[in-house]
Order: structure tokens, then C-alpha cells, then sequence
């Protein structure tokens, strides 16, 4: 994505309920044209976040800006954004038509010219044709488009998404991330998307916010994130990660000798933490550890191991496999491909492992 000024500014913003402190100091930028995620688990504080944003909660210090203006004192309808809720809030008694023309009805248009916008907005959204349609009588996929027709003939600067595809099934939900990727494509606009789902907002996102307990843990992109996590708690949370104990020294430039796998030498870059050294954790993701096979390639870095446990997946099987001299098993992803057997509970497998793959949690 191209960089561009931020249209939001979050400057040390806290918020307090009583006693309770929901947002702790968060300070980020959000770009123009942004597709930015809100990522963490229940009651970290990011639809607070994002309710704070849209001027539904006032917050206890500190400043939000849109377009460079602050919004404090500023009424949710009076500014540049508009807010699509994880309930999609559509009005039963209105047809699809009367529902996404409702925000319009103070707008001084004609009615020819609602008429023509809500025909554009209704296209944009895959729905042209369905104004007629009773709000009933729409699946939730349908009602979902409609929420966003609603939003989006404003013509908000940001459009916030609080857990929108949450109420859908898993195979509409993953058709609706494409859709809405697609979609915020074509307007241009900046989306802030509050999700606790880890693989939509890698899926969606130009970048992520983390967020533990009120405070963003960590903000990058989504390759980063995945791979350089800033901590353990981050890695733990983006996707599966294993964890083996090692020891990491500093003679002659930067080593692990890791149970089950043995002596490395690492990039400063992959040490997250003091990086003093001793013991530590080594992550690493299933799919940087490959099970090799008899007509394999030979690999210059092998372990040894027992399978704990198959799963199969259809394209993918994930295997839990326990290194020789390790604590406890280690999550394997391989994929499916024609010719390759599947292993047995109890079967020994030869593992390749790459050492560029580890982040090291001093």
C-alpha cells in the first residue's frame, strides 16, 4: 500500500469505567485508503477502541483526530465516519430499498437523486436488483450487504466494521472477506475492521493492531506479525506456534542449542527481549518444519521423532510429533500432495528444520 497521510491520529488515549482502565495510552496512526484490523481476544478493548473512534464513548484523556481535526465534543453524526455493527441493525419493518436509503432521509436530495444512489450503492455491494426485496426475507450474507449499502452511500471518509461476518457461516464468512477486500478496493476509503479472528485479519489486512488488556501489544502487517511476533504472548495469539526450550549464546556471534534440534547460529534480528543470554524460547511456526520422505531431497538439517497424533484435513494433515529430547511435541503442517502417504500414530519421521525460521524469546 501506498503511504499516505494518516486520517486518524489515536494520541495517548484512555478511557475509564469507574476503576476500570479499558484503554491504556493507545497511540497510532491509520493511513488514508487503509484496510486496518483491531485484532484481539475478548474485552482487550478494541470495540471500545473503535466505539471511541466513531464517537459513541467519550474518552477520559488524551485525542482522536480525523482528517486533522479533533473530535472531542464532536457527535457520532457529525463525523467523517459511519459504523457497521457486528447485529447489521437492519430495520425489519423497511424493505432493502428503505433501508439503505434511511441515513438520506435528512439529506435535502430529491427523490430521483436518493433513488440513483441507492441503485449505485445497492451495485456496489452485489445487491442490484434486491431493492424491493423484504428485510425478512434476506440471508445473512444478504443482510450483511445491505448494512454495508447503508454505510457507504454517506460517503463516510472511514467505515468501521465492528465483527461484521461474526454471525455468518464459516463458508460465507471466508466469501465475504474477499468481497469486502474487493469492496474497499473500489471506494478507496479507510476501513477499521474489531475482529478476534486471527486468520480474517491476516487475510484482510493492510495492518493489525494487537491488543492486550486495553493496549496495542503490537502494529504491523500481516507477514510481519506472523513472523516476527514482538512477543510471546503475540506469537502465541497470531496462528499456532510451537515453543522449544534451548539456550542461547553469544560466543562468536549469535547461537541456540534447542532440545530436539541442536546448535544454530541466528540473526540478531530473529531475538526478541533482553536477548541476554541463557535460557530462552524458541518459536516457530508448523509449516517451517517439514517431514521428509523417502523420495525426498536430502536436507542439511534433520531431527528424529515419534507421531503423537494425525489430523487430517483433507488438503493439509497437521502431525504432533515428538522430537527425540524434547519436552513435548511439535505441531507439523504438510500438505496434501498427490503420492505422498500419511503417517501413522506411533510411526518415526525424519524432520528438515531451517534455522532463519526461529524467533528466539529472551
Amino acid at each position: 500500500m501506498t503511504k499516505q497521510e494518516p486520517i486518524i491520529r489515536l494520541e495517548n488515549v484512555h478511557k475509564y469505567y469507574g476503576d476500570y482502565h479499558a484503554l491504556r495510552g493507545i497511540t497510532a496512526e491509520i493511513g488514508q485508503g487503509e484496510f486496518f484490523s483491531l485484532l484481539g481476544p475478548s474485552g482487550c478493548g478494541k470495540t471500545t477502541l473503535l466505539r471511541a473512534i466513531a464517537g459513541f464513548e467519550e474518552i477520559s484523556s488524551g485525542a482522536i483526530m480525523l482528517g486533522g481535526k479533533n473530535m472531542e465534543g464532536v457527535a457520532p453524526n457529525h463525523r467523517p465516519t459511519n459504523m457497521v455493527f457486528q447485529s447489521y441493525a437492519i430495520f425489519p419493518h423497511l424493505n432493502v430499498e428503505q433501508n439503505v436509503a434511511f441515513g438520506l432521509r435528512k439529506s435535502g436530495m430529491s427523490t430521483v437523486d436518493k433513488t440513483r444512489a441507492v441503485g449505485q450503492a445497492l451495485e456496489m455491494v452485489g445487491l442490484g436488483g434486491y431493492g424491493a426485496r423484504a428485510a425478512h426475507a434476506l440471508s445473512g450474507g444478504q443482510r450483511q450487504r445491505v448494512a454495508l449499502a447503508r454505510a457507504l452511500i454517506l460517503k463516510p471518509k472511514v467505515l468501521l466494521l465492528d465483527e461484521p461476518l461474526s454471525a455468518l457461516d464459516k463458508k460465507m464468512r471466508e466469501v465475504m472477506q474477499v468481497e469486502l477486500i474487493k469492496l474497499q478496493r473500489e471506494v478507496g476509503i479507510t476501513f477499521i475492521l474489531v475482529t478476534h479472528d486471527q486468520e480474517e485479519a491476516l487475510v484482510m489486512s493492510d495492518r493489525i493492531a494487537v491488543m492486550f488488556e486495553g493496549e496495542i501489544a503490537q502494529l504491523d502487517d500481516p507477514e510481519r506479525l506472523y513472523r516476527r511476533p514482538v512477543s510471546r504472548r503475540v506469537g502465541e495469539f497470531i496462528g499456532m506456534m510451537n515453543f522449544l526450550e534451548g539456550s542461547l549464546e553469544h560466543s562468536g556471534g549469535l547461537s541456540v542449542d534447542i532440545a530436539g534440534l541442536g546448535r544454530a547460529e541466528i540473526a540478531p534480528e530473529q531475538v526478541v527481549g533482553s536477548g541476554a543470554a541463557g535460557a530462552v524460547s524458541i518459536g516457530l511456526r508448523p509449516e517451517t518444519l517439514s517431514i521428509l520422505f523417502d523420495d525426498d531431497p536430502k536436507s542439511a538439517r534433520t531431527a528424529q521423532g515419534v507421531v503423537d497424533e494425525v489430523v487430517y484435513y483433507g488438503d493439509m494433515t497437521y502431525y504432533d510429533l515428538r522430537l527425540d529430547g524434547a519436552a513435548r511435541p511439535v505441531r507439523i503442517s504438510m500438505r496434501n500432495v498427490v503420492g505422498r502417504p500419511v503417517l501413522e500414530v506411533g510411526a518415526r519421521a525424519r524432520v528438515s528444520w531451517d534455522p532463519r525460521a526461529f524467533t528466539v524469546f529472551t
